[in-house]
């Protein structure tokens, strides 16, 4: 049990708020994490990953407003993963609870996350009991747990979404490792053994259209599985050797006579042969290359109210709007 003096009620809380042309649910979440969370010691970012329906100028209201509120707002739209990563490096709290600006998750339950932390847990993960999103989406979250955990063995909190409590050292130390597939879930388990799960309730979109689409989820789940774990690449380059060898075979027993056919299917099978191992050693050099090539910046920052690192710059200084009383 951790001593209650680290509980995130009482140390304080960061809370990250990644969106991205979310005009409509930047009041209404505000208000509702301040509803339920306002006696806490609170900090409240929003990172604005690039938004152009006002979002941005919304944010910047509230901040003028209450000296809680702080954002960051990016030079583009560099994705989910880039922004709640900027929020989680600018945090000045011991702990971070991060929660989508859609309000899916109701901010009341972080109350529950909060218990789960104080039982000793470094990051603790919400896990939807009524999950309110189309069976399309549904579906491929099931497929996508059960290819990363069962069949590639990849070590993923079970359920787990990005509704989740994690101290802020722990954050930090996973967004400074520059990996190259940068997948918090993945990541936890590789830090850390006290993480979580809990239920959470979840209820349907209010307010705006859903960001995660099909392309999304795919591009997500194809970096979880090659940055995460050697089964996929493995297996691929093992079949297209394979195939290369067995192309051999056929072409020259076609050659002595052993198969029927003309010179041209002969020499096709061992142009096949050619392309078969040379597109195995290429893709396998492009995997080992990968894994040591350096990579830009997740993200840019043009304008924010809290001071950032020269690095996260993209030319120049961003627009900093300094403490406010």
């Amino acid at each position: 049990m951790t001593d209650a003096t680290e509980s995130p009620a009482r140390i304080g809380l960061t809370v990250v708020i990644p969106c991205y042309n979310e005009v409509d649910n930047i009041e209404p979440s505000y208000r509702e994490i301040l509803a339920e969370l306002g006696t806490l010691d609170l900090e409240i970012i929003y990172v604005d990953d690039g938004s152009v329906d006002g979002t941005l100028e919304v944010i910047r209201h509230l901040a003028e407003s209450d000296s809680r509120v702080q954002f960051i707002s990016f030079t583009r739209n560099f994705g989910f993963e880039a922004a709640f990563s900027a929020g989680y490096r600018y945090a000045s709290r011991p702990w971070i609870l991060h929660i989508d600006a859609d309000q899916q998750f109701p901010a009341a339950e972080a109350r529950v996350l909060i218990e789960a932390a104080e039982r000793g847990n470094d990051a603790v993960f919400g896990v939807r009991t009524n999950r309110q999103d189309p069976l399309l989406r549904r579906w491929g979250t099931a497929a996508f747990h059960f290819i990363g955990r069962r069949l590639l063995r990849i070590e993923i909190p079970e359920g787990a979404t990005a509704f989740r409590l994690v101290r802020s050292d722990l954050a930090r130390e996973i967004v400074d490792l520059r990996l190259p597939t940068p997948y918090f879930l993945a990541t936890v388990p590789r830090l850390t053994s006290r993480y979580t799960t809990v239920p959470v309730r979840h209820r349907p979109r209010a307010r705006g259209e859903s960001k995660v689409g099909f392309g999304f989820l795919s591009a997500h789940a194809v970096e979880l599985f090659v940055g995460f774990s050697r089964r996929l690449t493995t297996a691929a380059s093992f079949t297209t050797l394979l195939s290369g060898l067995l192309a051999l075979l056929l072409a020259m027993a076609s050659v002595v006579g052993l198969l029927g056919g003309h010179a041209a299917a002969a020499a096709l099978l061992l142009l096949l042969t050619v392309v078969l191992f040379t597109l195995s050693l290429t893709v396998r050099h492009l995997v080992v290359l990968g894994a040591g090539q350096a990579r830009p910046r997740q993200f840019y920052i043009r304008e924010s109210s809290l001071p950032v690192r020269d690095a996260d710059r993209l030319c120049g200084t961003p627009r900093f709007l300094g403490a406010r009383p």
